[in-house]
């Protein structure tokens, strides 16, 4: 098989456009998950001793991705980032303002308030 030096660039960069493509559609999955990113000029984050933040890192894009919109925003900083997992989210740091749950740029939201259990 003869084939000039332009022809097997032009179809080796041909092929590597495909595998791409073929990677990000596999890598996109079956879920659309749409990315809003809100508008933080209007909140006012006010600690709250209910509530606790927990984190539902089957949303979270930090585990793939370079999203870091709630570990920036925790003033207490209570949340931590593992790449390949997520985030996670010590409670006793928590202090339950919200802003972590009003940053959070996918829907569903990857974290979330719920009611602090009794010690």
């Amino acid at each position: 098989m003869n084939l000039s030096r332009k022809d097997f660039f032009k179809k080796s960069l041909l092929s590597l456009g495909e595998a791409v493509l073929t990677v990000s559609d596999a890598l996109k999955g079956s879920v659309d998950v749409p990315m809003v990113i809100p508008d933080t000029a209007n909140f006012t984050s006010t600690p709250r001793d209910d509530l606790v933040a927990v984190a539902r890192n089957e949303y979270c894009l930090a585990k793939n991705s370079g999203c870091f919109a709630c570990v920036e925003r925790c003033e207490t900083r209570a949340i931590k980032l593992i790449p390949g997992v997520g985030i996670r989210i010590n409670p006793q740091f928590c202090t339950g303002c919200g802003s972590c749950e009003y940053i959070c740029p996918v829907t569903p939201k990857a974290v979330n308030l719920l009611k602090r259990q009794a010690e």
